[in-house]
């Protein structure tokens, strides 16, 4: 009897817990979003003279944020994607590159925004097979690029530059230079090896675990 009690529970676990944690992604994004533009609002009411009012009866529409911050977003890449805009967009790297502090962390976040996002960019767009974190034991990266500038001049032979993520939560992890010849090439998509990282080894794509396998 105990033993099924048990057996119940955990399988009431398995149904709740990913929607669970689903939910608190999305609000966790909203609050962030919410945080955002009530950031902006307050900077608004401020400085333009008689906001106040229409402020507070913003601030109390939930979800509102997440709307606006995704339509100033929107607006912002149609804003870029022609001359004027672009000419704007300079003028703001320059500002923000002439600012000691500023222009460390903002020339930073930048280049690694254009390397992920960007179409042409090799980040994270192939799993990796290496050994880590000694000979023997195995894990998956993924491949962000090769090393260059002066850390390049000190390997010999040919390296790449490669992320391996911390189980469960990938956004955590060591960054690390590898010969090539010891870098195993998966066929699996960089969604799949996430999957396989995050569940730490639970859902094996193309196995039986895997729920995209009929």
């Amino acid at each position: 009897m105990k033993r099924r009690i048990q057996q119940y529970f955990i399988t009431g676990l398995l149904v709740w817990l990913p929607l669970a944690i689903t939910v608190w992604v999305l609000l966790w994004l909203v609050g962030m979003l919410d945080s955002v533009f009530l950031l902006v609002l307050g900077a608004a009411d401020s400085v333009i003279p008689g906001m106040h009012a229409l402020a507070e009866k913003l601030r109390g529409v939930p979800g509102l944020g997440v709307i606006l911050v995704g339509i100033a977003v929107f607006f912002t890449g149609v804003f870029v994607t022609n001359m004027f805009g672009q000419w704007w967009v300079r003028q703001w790297d320059r500002l923000f590159q002439r600012i000691p502090v500023v222009r460390s962390i903002y020339t930073a976040v930048k280049q690694v925004a254009d390397t992920l996002f960007s179409g042409s960019g090799k980040a994270f767009s192939k799993a990796l097979l290496i050994q880590y974190p000694r000979q023997g034991a195995w894990t998956i990266a993924f491949l962000t690029g090769s090393p260059g500038g002066e850390v390049a001049k000190h390997l010999v032979g040919e390296y790449v530059s490669v992320y391996v993520p911390t189980t469960p939560n990938p956004t955590s992890g060591f960054f690390l230079m590898v010969p090539r010849q010891d870098v195993v090439e998966l066929a699996m998509s960089v969604d799949d090896a996430l999957k396989y990282i995050i569940s730490m080894g639970v859902v094996v794509p193309g196995g039986p675990s895997d729920p995209n396998i009929q």
